[in-house]
């Protein structure tokens, strides 16, 4: 399906590439080397069931824009949505 520009919250990919960067920037010296060590270690670090979770909440994005909901009214419908109630 197609993702729209400039939206990272319809590409869960951009929650993961930021998981990453955060764990490099408090595991790493700034030495390439070192980023060289700890980037399987941060790819590692983001768990699979994160991910589904990240891409669950980006289909309740991409529904709730396909219905017409404008974002503060789509960021209020995902935000009512909550895997605890199921």
């Amino acid at each position: 399906f197609f993702l729209l520009k400039f939206h990272c919250e319809l590409n869960f990919i951009e929650f993961v590439w930021g998981r990453v960067k955060k764990y490099l920037l408090d595991n790493c010296d700034g030495s390439f080397k070192t980023l060289k060590t700890n980037m399987p270690k941060a790819l590692e670090s983001v768990q699979v069931n994160t991910v589904r979770l990240w891409e669950h909440c980006m289909h309740r994005w991409i529904e709730a824009y396909r219905s017409g909901l404008l974002m503060k009214e789509a960021q209020l419908q995902v935000r009512q949505f909550s895997s605890t109630k199921y």
